[in-house]
């Protein structure tokens, strides 16, 4: 009994290890399975607890990613129970709209999550294949932290923003895609900024993007340069 009971306890330490090891390149996979699957599978109520599943996932994969300290850990939780609350309490309540407490949580869960990630690349003594996954989960993160910027001037100024009418989560989704056509300066036009504060909102957006970018790419490629002549 006692050999079985160790022989689980090695296991897991070794799923644990593995998962620290490879954290941001899963996380990376369930951004992008949330990005991609949640349009399709959004409509259909029984998919719907899947994709909220999914979501609260990845919020707990960001927690885990960024727990390099105590405090890490303490102000992420903090900062994420907002939104995990608002997730599941749709089931239970019938929201109409997001509240503005937890659009401006989002903003600061994701800000708060970008700059402990950024961190980590910054520090890291080599460009390993986790180094480069972190810029990417970082980038995409930007995205969503703007997303979330976003909602909240449309809750504060309302008509802030051209879009067509639907639900709270479609709005999400909406805003999310807006944030990630301008950060990588596609601007379909679909959905434009009507206000001059929203207008300087996107373009501050597009330059972080483009800036982030060339600068992260750059560093990354001088330091694996630098590495390998030494």
């Amino acid at each position: 009994m006692g050999s079985f009971q160790s022989m689980g306890n090695r296991t897991n330490d070794t799923f644990i290890r593995t998962l620290s090891r490879n954290r941001f390149l899963v996380l990376l996979i369930l951004i992008l399975l949330q990005i991609v699957l949640t349009p399709f599978l959004d409509e259909f109520t029984e998919t719907r607890i899947l994709m909220d599943l999914s979501l609260t996932s990845i919020f707990l994969a960001i927690i885990f990613a960024i727990r390099t300290k105590h405090s890490h850990l303490i102000i992420a939780s903090i900062l994420v129970l907002p939104l995990i609350l608002s997730t599941w309490s749709f089931y239970y309540f019938k929201l109409t709209h997001l509240g503005l407490a937890t659009r401006i949580f989002g903003a600061l869960f994701f800000g708060y999550a970008v700059v402990i990630i950024l961190q980590i690349v910054v520090r890291s003594t080599e460009v390993s294949r986790e180094t480069i996954f972190a810029a990417i989960v970082a980038y995409l993160l930007i995205a969503l932290m703007w997303a979330f910027i976003y909602m909240t001037m449309e809750s504060l100024i309302p008509g802030s923003f051209s879009m067509p009418e639907g639900s709270t989560r479609q709005e999400m989704m909406r805003f999310e895609y807006f944030s990630f056509v301008t950060i990588t300066t596609l601007g379909y036009g679909d959905i434009t900024p009507l206000t001059n504060r929203a207008s300087a909102l996107a373009m501050l957006e597009a330059l972080i993007g483009q800036i982030y970018l060339v600068v992260l790419v750059a560093w990354l490629v001088g330091m694996h340069v630098s590495r390998r002549s030494k």
